[in-house]
């Protein structure tokens, strides 16, 4: 078997790969990298999912890359517009050349005699295998390849079709249908308007309300900044200020959660029919961003209830019937096509079988270090983003920190780091600190965090600036020399239960 070697291997040729590939050619042009995609296009996310209206719920101006600003009009766009960004940003950089798409990772061995991981990957029928210096996680956190739906009673019994936003059909015809969607998230807050577009109806059957914010689809103040300055320097402007309006939204969520309430509560009054439960259906029993909340563009949802074209049912599903849905309060939903936007499947780390010269790594006993590696796990990088605000905000941070500790590494002739975890037996919590349902599910199966810096997970981008574009490299990690070993080999680093 042949083995490709690079300096960066890349994992995930979505918005987190294609970015990571970027800034190597724009701050590391000398090592080289290859990308391995088990799909056979780019995009991820923004080319997996093919629902009605799908699109981004954080504004572009910040969630785009911060070497490639946002010039398009809308501001909250749909994933066409994003995976012409993410394809065009790929092309400028070179990247599609590096990219091996057909190879699904499953297994990555670090040898600290070799300073090498060697990559097991699936194309086709084959097994193809890789080495390289470092190995970069880019490939989000959930599986593409299933998907979350509860078990429900006698779903087998209904007549017409059943959807996941997941794996949505390439033609779907719903033109004068009854429509359900069962779900609470972005994902159906977004399916509903633009399905009742054509659907005869559409229901939006939720368990538990979400905050619902309506923002403008084309930010009027960015609009008229390009008229003053041009669309490049409209973005940046704009760009700082959404940023530090996603600051102020999530502390006073956490300072003064009430008042935060009471605002989204009154917007939702505004844009609702008179008379409408607004606390039934859109106050939740929970803090304002205890869970994600959900933007709606131009309040297209609002619109389609004020038109009759949806509705929202806040009830438990008792059980599918040949004709629909039955609810616990007893009312029966007619459908001639139910959605179940119910989720998603965590998948830690891409699902890649991890282990350290021989020891596999149990994910769940490893603290993170500056939310992008791992204790105990050498020359290992991954990408999770914000959970507050835009995913790539925090992309970018890791991918720069990520390039001066490789330039680091090279003055000093290192051959291999990670990260040492002072006090084993300090407390911990879960890496994804956060009660969405599909968090709880798989948060065991993650890694976990400390409670200081650098063991912390941050959720502030101006403090991950600070720390990652400013601040020391190299702090709190032990390196090693070509053929040197970490006392016979590089220790898990155990984190006690919290």
């Amino acid at each position: 078997m042949t083995t490709e070697h690079v300096d960066v291997l890349i994992i995930g040729a979505g918005i987190s790969g294609i970015g990571a590939a970027a800034h190597l050619t724009r701050k590391q042009p000398g090592k080289s990298y290859a990308i391995l995609e088990a799909r056979e296009s780019i995009g991820g996310t923004w080319d997996l999912f093919r629902y009605p209206g799908i699109r981004s719920d954080s504004d572009l101006h910040t969630f785009c890359y911060a070497f490639k600003p946002w010039i398009a009009d809308k501001s909250i766009a749909d994933a066409p517009l994003i995976l012409d960004y993410i394809k065009e940003t790929a092309e400028e950089y070179g990247v599609p050349e590096q990219i091996r798409f057909g190879h699904k990772v499953v297994a990555a061995e670090w040898s600290s005699e070799e300073a090498l991981w060697t990559v097991r990957a699936e194309c086709g029928s084959e097994q193809v295998e890789f080495s390289a210096r470092w190995l970069f996680c880019a490939g989000g956190y959930y599986s593409y390849d299933s998907a979350y739906v509860p078990e429900f009673p006698g779903i087998d019994r209904f007549g017409g079709q059943i959807i996941h936003p997941q794996f949505w059909p390439d033609e779907l015809e719903y033109e004068g249908k009854r429509v359900v969607v069962i779900g609470s998230g972005a994902t159906a807050m977004t399916i509903v308007p633009a399905m009742a577009e054509r659907a005869e109806h559409v229901t939006l059957v939720q368990r538990t309300p979400t905050y619902v914010v309506s923002v403008p689809a084309i930010d009027p103040i960015e609009q008229r900044l390009k008229k003053w300055f041009g669309p490049v320097r409209a973005h940046r402007i704009a760009r700082r200020k959404n940023v530090m309006l996603q600051r102020l939204v999530w502390n006073l969520s956490k300072s003064r959660p009430n008042l935060v309430r009471k605002l989204i509560r009154a917007g939702s009054i505004r844009l609702l029919p008179g008379g409408y439960d607004v606390d039934t259906h859109f106050n939740p029993p929970y803090n304002p961003w205890d869970q994600r909340m959900c933007v709606v563009p131009d309040a297209d949802l609002f619109r389609a209830i004020n038109a009759g074209d949806a509705s929202v049912v806040t009830d438990r599903v008792q059980t599918f019937t040949e004709a629909g849905i039955q609810l616990e309060s007893g009312a029966e939903l007619k459908a001639d096509i139910i959605i179940t936007a119910t989720g998603l499947n965590l998948l830690p780390l891409a699902g890649v079988s991890y282990s350290v010269d021989g020891r596999p790594v149990q994910l769940s006993e490893h603290v993170t270090y500056k939310g992008m590696m791992l204790t105990g796990v050498p020359n290992f990088v991954y990408a999770v983003g914000y959970i507050n605000a835009s995913w790539t905000l925090k992309v970018d941070v890791i991918c720069e920190h990520f390039c001066r500790l490789l330039a680091l590494m090279d003055e000093h002739e290192y051959a291999y780091g990670m990260p040492a975890w002072p006090d084993p037996s300090a407390p911990t919590r879960p890496l994804l600190d956060f009660g969405a349902g599909y968090v709880l599910r798989s948060v065991h199966q993650f890694p976990q965090q400390g409670s200081t810096p650098p063991w912390e997970l941050s959720m502030d981008y101006l403090h991950d600036r600070k720390v990652l574009l400013d601040g020391p490299v190299g702090d709190h990690i032990e390196f090693f020399a070509a053929g040197e070993r970490a006392v016979e080999s590089p220790e898990p680093q155990r984190a006690a239960a919290a």
